[in-house]
């Protein structure tokens, strides 16, 4: 069963209690781009407390920064971003693979296929196998990307699956 089709009954809902969010400016009001990982047990509003209309949350596998770069130049240049917060969390499946073995995995799906293969062997999966080293791997690279304004704050944080609490690291 494809989950596509429960999603008219809770948008209804959410419909019903929109109020006014539609009039929120496009711009996030704390001026904050939050970077972190797509793991579905993360939810960065409620373990934050912000809400709609106050940051930007760039997700993608891992929460890494060098793959979030293009939303960062966005996000600063055309919606006035100042603060960078990146977070990655214990638990991370991106720690339990390396990029060689995912490609192979990839590979032997569809064996043969020359365009896959060529494909996948040009992704870095930019995978990592200690958490706190890589959101201070990913903070120093977004501290010093030219890309990045002058004067950005960034800083960087663990989530913790089980318990639910944040902990600055960078």
């Amino acid at each position: 069963m494809s989950v596509y089709k429960d999603f008219a009954k809770p948008n209804e809902e959410y419909v019903a209690n929109f109020g006014d969010k539609g009039k929120l400016p496009l711009p996030p009001s704390k001026k904050l781009l939050i970077i972190t990982c797509m793991d579905a047990r993360i939810n960065p509003y409620a373990h934050l407390g912000i809400t709609e209309g106050e940051a930007h949350i760039v997700r993608n596998a891992g929460g890494i920064a060098k793959e979030a770069i293009r939303s960062v130049v966005i996000s600063q240049r055309l919606l006035g971003t100042r603060e960078i917060a990146v977070f990655h969390h214990t638990g991370c499946g991106m720690v339990t693979f390396d990029t060689p073995q995912l490609r192979g995995l990839v590979k032997e799906g569809a064996p043969g296929d020359a365009a896959l293969a060529e494909t996948v062997d040009d992704i870095d999966f930019l995978e990592f196998k200690d958490v706190e080293g890589s959101v201070k791997a990913d903070v120093k690279f977004l501290q010093e990307n030219p890309l990045v304004l002058a004067g950005t704050k960034v800083t960087g944080w663990v989530y913790e699956v089980e318990t639910g609490r944040i902990r600055q690291v960078a």
